[in-house]
């Protein structure tokens, strides 16, 4: 009897639509899909300069060449978890917090297929993160963004907007003070905001108008920075954020 029951369930459920959009006369073939990936620009203050995470591609196209970290999104994860995904398999990088960018979508801008990318950004201390290749990934490395080797696909578009972006980001955020430790002096700040603008920044003018934020607090302590008097240790203020 169980058996005759099973049948006429299998035959019932076969006479069923196979999804609800079939059910409300949808085609799911009617117009082409295009392909969607991530790639995930992370940027860090290293060695004096502003430098991003790029791997080595181990497969066409543009094998050998380097590139953002990134990859096709599987049809049953979000576009962050696919992000953070990638990440991971590429160069071995977990739990960072990511900002989505922008979103990418020429025509033939990837010769496999028509490629609609979605960016994320993270702008870190490189120093907490322990960088290797990971499985989907020939090498890694970091990379001056004002010195880039010949890049795959459109990232050398990508990489020049995650820069204008993140330049805007200064004027109205707290960006910056993500590439910090917790205690800073005003020199160690005024530095970085020098590096990611290229530009050097007068020293009175800059403190002046940092100050005037209320955005740091005096944590009453001094650090030595070269042969010059100890220097006051600031450090970000969360509750004046809104100050920006």
């Amino acid at each position: 009897m169980e058996e005759v029951t099973s049948k006429q369930q299998n035959r019932e459920a076969s006479k069923k639509p196979q999804t609800e959009a079939q059910a409300h006369g949808y085609d799911p073939n009617k117009y082409e899909r295009p392909s969607v990936t991530v790639d995930v620009v992370m940027m860090s203050v290293r060695q004096k300069d502003l430098q991003v995470l790029l791997v080595k591609r181990r497969s066409w196209p543009y094998e050998g060449m380097w590139a953002i970290p990134g990859g096709f999104v599987n049809m049953d994860e979000s576009l962050e978890d696919a992000a953070k995904r990638e990440l991971q398999e590429e160069t071995n990088v977990e739990n960072v917090y990511l900002e989505q960018l922008y979103t990418f979508g020429d025509p033939g801008r990837d010769p496999r297929t028509r490629v609609i990318t979605v960016v994320y950004f993270a702008l870190l201390d490189s120093e907490r993160l322990h960088v290797k290749a990971a499985s989907d990934a020939a090498d890694v490395r970091w990379f001056s963004v004002y010195n880039l080797p010949p890049l795959a696909f459109d990232h050398a578009k990508i990489l020049d907007y995650a820069l204008s972006r993140l330049r805007g980001k200064l004027e109205y955020t707290t960006i910056a003070f993500s590439l910090l430790p917790e205690q800073f002096t005003l020199r160690e700040l005024q530095h970085v905001y020098e590096i990611i603008l290229n530009k050097e920044m007068d020293k009175r003018n800059f403190r002046k108008k940092i100050l005037a934020t209320g955005i740091l607090e005096d944590t009453g302590e001094r650090k030595m920075e070269g042969t010059h008097r100890p220097a006051r240790l600031y450090r970000f203020n969360p509750a004046a954020e809104h100050k920006l």
